[in-house]
C-alpha cells in the first residue's frame, strides 16, 4: 500500500493545466483568469450623485434652513443642461451626472418643496457630500485582476463595469463519466436477483459539476470489451479527462480494467486509506494526439466519493488553472463523540457532521455506519475526519477535518 500523499502527488504531477481560451465574461463564474485584466476606463467614468436629492453650491447651504430656486432636474442617464449658480439647486437622481457648478448634494430627506420651483434645505452640506468621483471605484490603467484570480459573481460584474467583455481564462474541463456493469439498473425498472440500482454515476455527475467541470455523461456501458473500447476511443476526442467507476480492485478482472490495461498507460494503486483503498490513474492517447487523464474510482459508493474528493477533484482543479487549495485545507475540530477504529496500517476518513458552537470551535461527530457501501450516512456528512492508524479518538480530542459541505454556526 502507498500513502495517500504519494498517490496525490503522482496524479497531480501528471495533470497539466488546459490551454487558456478567450471567454465571455458572462461564462466566467468560478473560472480562473490566465491573463491580467487592466481597466480601460474609469468606474464610474463621470462624477455622479450617490443619493436622490438636490445638487447645490456648498456655500449656499452653510446656514440652514435656506431656500433655493430649482432650475432643472437631472435623471440617471441624462446629461445636465445647465450649471448651478448662486442661490440655485438642481433636482438630481441617484447615479445622475453632477451638474457644472455643483460641489455637494443634499439628500431629498433633508428638503421640503415650499412652493413651485422653490426648495427649502434643512441640513448644511459638507464639501463634496454625496458625490461619487470619476474613478472612485476603479481608475483607468489599474490592474483589476491578476492572472490566477478565481472569479465570483461580483468579479464578473467588475469585468462588465470596465468593459472587459472577453477575457483570457482556463476552460472548464470536459469530463467523460461512465460505468460498466450488466448488474446496474438505471431506468427505474423492478430489480431482479443480482441487480442493483445505479447510484455512483448520479453522485459523481453532481460532484464533477460542483468542481466546475462540464460532464459528458455516458451512463452505464454494458460489459462488452469491444463496446467499451469504442466508447472510450470516441469520447477522448471530445473530453479532457475520463472518470470511471468500478473495476479497479486487485482481484478484479472487470472488462473496464481489461480494456484500460490494453489501450491506456495505467497505474493500479492500493492506497493506505479506508475507505477507497483501490484507485487507478492513467493516461489515454487520443487519435488527435492529446494525452487524456483517466481516473478509475472504486465501485463501492462511499469509496468512489472519497477517492474523487481526495485525488480526482484536486487534479481536475489543477487542469482548470487553480493553483491554491487544490486539496481541501484541513480544519482543526473537536470531537463531540468518540471515534473507534482498529489498527490496520491505514488512515481512516470518517464521515462527520460539523457545526461551529458557542466556543467558536468547529465541533464534529460521526454520521453513522462507516461501511464503504453505506452511502446513506454519508448524505448527512459535511466533513471527512482524518483519523491516523490506531485505536481511535476519545470525545473531546482534536482532529483534522476536510470540510466538504456547508457548516453552520
Amino acid at each position: 500500500m502507498i500513502p495517500i500523499e504519494e498517490a496525490q502527488a503522482a496524479v497531480l504531477a501528471a495533470c497539466s493545466p488546459l490551454t487558456p481560451v478567450d471567454s465571455s465574461c458572462k461564462q466566467m463564474t468560478g473560472r480562473v483568469l490566465a491573463q491580467d485584466v487592466v481597466a480601460s476606463e474609469n468606474v464610474p467614468w463621470f462624477a455622479n450623485s450617490a443619493v436622490d436629492g438636490f445638487a447645490v453650491r456648498m456655500n449656499d447651504v452653510q446656514l440652514v434652513p435656506v431656500e433655493l430656486r430649482i432650475v432643472d432636474t437631472v435623471a440617471a442617464g441624462a446629461e445636465p443642461k445647465i450649471a448651478v449658480s448662486a442661490g440655485e439647486a438642481i433636482r438630481i437622481m441617484t447615479g445622475a451626472p453632477i451638474p457644472p457648478g455643483a460641489d455637494a448634494v443634499v439628500m431629498v430627506e433633508d428638503s421640503e418643496i415650499v412652493s413651485p420651483g422653490i426648495v427649502r434645505l434643512t441640513r448644511a452640506a459638507r464639501p463634496h457630500e454625496a458625490i461619487r468621483d470619476a474613478g472612485s471605484d476603479i481608475m483607468a490603467g489599474h490592474t483589476v485582476f491578476v492572472a490566477g484570480t478565481v472569479l465570483n459573481a461580483a468579479g464578473i460584474g467588475v469585468l462588465a463595469s470596465v468593459n472587459a467583455r472577453v477575457v483570457r481564462a482556463y476552460p472548464r474541463a470536459r469530463v467523460a463519466l461512465l460505468s460498466t456493469g450488466d448488474e446496474l439498473i438505471s431506468d427505474g425498472s423492478p430489480l431482479k436477483i443480482g441487480q442493483i440500482r445505479e447510484s455512483n454515476m448520479t453522485m459523481l455527475h453532481s460532484l464533477i459539476e460542483a468542481t466546475g467541470c462540464e460532464v459528458i455523461n455516458l451512463g452505464v456501458v454494458r460489459d462488452d470489451e469491444v463496446e467499451i473500447e469504442r466508447v472510450l476511443r470516441e469520447v477522448v476526442l471530445r473530453c479532457d479527462a475520463v472518470v470511471t467507476s468500478g473495476g479497479v480492485s486487485m482481484g478484479d478482472f472487470d472488462v473496464i480494467k481489461a480494456v484500460l490495461s490494453r489501450i491506456a498507460t495505467m497505474n493500479w494503486m492500493q492506497m493506505a486509506i479506508k475507505p477507497a483503498k483501490p484507485f487507478a490513474f492513467g493516461q489515454l492517447t487520443a487519435a488527435d494526439g492529446r494525452i487524456v487523464p483517466v481516473f478509475g474510482l472504486p465501485g463501492n459508493p462511499v469509496s468512489s466519493l472519497i477517492s474523487y474528493e481526495l485525488i480526482a477533484r484536486p487534479a481536475l482543479r489543477k487542469m482548470m488553472g487553480h493553483t491554491r487549495d487544490l486539496l481541501r485545507p484541513p480544519v482543526r475540530a473537536l470531537l463531540d463523540s468518540p471515534i473507534i477504529r482498529k489498527l490496520d496500517g491505514k488512515v481512516h476518513y470518517v464521515r462527520v457532521f460539523g457545526s461551529f458552537e458557542n466556543d467558536g470551535r468547529l465541533h464534529v461527530r460521526d454520521t453513522g455506519p462507516q461501511g464503504s457501501h453505506q452511502l446513506a450516512a454519508t448524505a448527512f456528512a459535511n466533513g471527512l475526519a482524518y483519523v491516523v492508524d490506531g485505536t481511535g479518538l476519545d470525545a473531546g480530542a482534536e482532529v483534522d477535518v476536510y470540510v466538504i459541505g456547508d457548516v453552520l454556526g
